[in-house]
């Protein structure tokens, strides 16, 4: 929209832009729709949520459940490798380069699972932090009580007629120097007076209505 306003303003001819939420999801194919449209490639389902062509970057068990790490550059894997103990996988043969691993993927999805379930999720995430991409495996509770959303306002209070503390999840943008609104949805029939008078309806046609239930 903003490149539709500054190209108007320079040329004085305004457009059209059009925006497809189907568009946009098929925009995220990404390489994968390359891979087909070019060379017929049909990209399945990996295990783990694996990526199809980098490993390791998928989904390994912890002691208390899965974590994902992304080694998407190769300058991450040596730095796993040691930070997991296993400094030796490094430059096993199996293992050296992306193309390695990726033919030798469930071997290494093995190992890596051993060593990664000696410690929980967050004992890893505190290992790692800075050095190799990892993530936890959060559900809807863990991933709404953690301390980013929480202390970075990303939920809401709102004051509703149902309870006083009402929650919700905050908009997800901002606009600098202004208040998003944050407002309950109305309740039913909480405008329809305020509406039918608008529109000429007297009080007590208003009134009839409400008792032949009709509003």
């Amino acid at each position: 929209m903003l490149s539709g306003i500054s190209a108007a303003r320079q040329t004085g001819v305004g457009r059209d832009i059009d925006v497809s939420l189907f568009d946009c999801a098929l925009q995220n194919l990404n390489y994968i729709a390359t891979w087909y449209l070019n060379e017929g490639h049909r990209q399945g389902r990996e295990p783990r949520s694996g990526h199809p062509s980098l490993t390791p970057s998928q989904l390994h068990r912890t002691r208390d459940g899965y974590i994902f790490v992304m080694c998407n550059k190769e300058k991450f894997w040596p730095v796993l490798c040691d930070m997991i103990g296993r400094p030796d996988l490094a430059a096993h043969p199996d293992f050296r380069t992306f193309k390695d691993r990726l033919a030798n993927r469930q071997k290494l999805t093995a190992l890596l699972d051993a060593a990664l379930s000696e410690r929980t999720t967050a004992e890893w995430l505190s290992h790692f932090a800075g050095r190799v991409p990892a993530a936890p495996v959060n559900d809807v509770a863990a991933a709404l009580d953690n301390p980013f959303v929480r202390q970075g306002g990303r939920i809401w209070n709102v004051t509703h007629p149902a309870r006083p503390d009402f929650k919700m999840v905050a908009a997800p943008f901002a606009c600098a120097g202004d208040e998003l609104p944050r407002r309950p949805a109305p309740a039913l029939g909480e405008d329809t007076d305020p509406v039918l008078s608008k529109c000429g309806f007297s009080p007590e046609r208003i009134k009839t209505l409400r008792q032949l239930g009709v509003i």
